[in-house]
């Protein structure tokens, strides 16, 4: 009955970006001045937090431009990275943060967002060293240590995953996504009855997140507990959600046909 994390997550249908058409600017018939145009003004911090609450579609164009205009603005990177994840585009998404790699080779969330994006896209192997150096950077922070446990995990480094999971727990054992990560871990490896009583803890922390929640859900089906299963997934989903969650799980578990698959996301750090 196991089942590997890959077929865990969600697969999101790649969206297209709309590309901001820019009005060019009309010149003066008879322009005689050899001056260099001004330079593109770049985003206020207002503009820049409006930003990050708008919709994926609209932070991925917003973000694009921002970074088309500078290729060494890490903060335009990041946005436009994790736009582009939310829509599905990971390779994308991994090429944009790693363009800005190379001139900040040293920046915090730049490299956190490398790791995510790579994890993102199943590529965990790509994933270790800006997690490595994340983790190197901030020694006492839980989160790339944990991406450092799935990364580990996609590359089937399996001893490294269970050490870098267990790191990110001993660093935060309030938090419950290094919890979730761990059991999704133990799940992948068939230990579904370890990973249930460790989402359970998880699940029970206050910062449990609807992922937490959902992986849960996903990990009681799995055993075969289908009805348990439905009761935590309506906890947090609508309805048609959790239809085809349930498809896919009578369908993993040998009890009826599915084409859909389970829409719990996969936590990350």
């Amino acid at each position: 009955m196991c089942r590997k994390r890959a077929l865990l997550a969600t697969v999101l249908a790649p969206l297209l970006l709309l590309a901001a058409a820019a009005d060019a600017a009309d010149k003066p018939a008879a322009a005689e001045t050899t001056a260099a145009p001004a330079a593109p003004r770049k985003a206020s911090a207002a503009q820049r937090a409006e930003a990050q609450r708008a919709d994926p579609l609209a932070r991925a164009a917003f973000w694009a431009n921002e970074f088309d205009q500078d290729g060494r603005d890490v903060e335009a990177a990041v946005g436009l990275s994790q736009a582009l994840r939310a829509l599905g585009r990971f390779d994308e998404a991994a090429d944009a943060i790693g363009r800005v790699l190379i001139s900040a080779p040293d920046d915090y969330a730049a490299l956190m967002e490398s790791a995510r994006a790579n994890i993102a896209r199943g590529q965990g192997f790509y994933a270790i060293e800006p997690a490595r150096k994340a983790a190197a950077l901030q020694p006492r922070d839980w989160r790339p240590q944990s991406l450092l446990g799935v990364a580990y995990e996609q590359a089937k480094r399996d001893d490294e995953s269970l050490a870098a999971h267990r790191q990110a727990i001993a660093l935060a054992p309030g938090e419950a996504v290094p919890l979730a990560n761990l059991a999704m871990h133990m799940a992948s490896s068939g230990d579904l009855a370890g990973a249930e009583a460790t989402l359970r803890k998880a699940a029970a922390l206050p910062t449990a997140t609807i992922q937490v929640r959902q992986n849960l859900a996903l990990v009681v089906g799995l055993q075969g507990r289908l009805d348990e299963a439905e009761r935590l997934a309506r906890q947090d989903l609508p309805p048609e959600s959790v239809d085809n969650n349930l498809a896919w799980l009578r369908a993993a578990t040998g009890q009826a046909s599915a084409t859909r698959s389970w829409d719990a996301m996969k936590t990350g750090g």
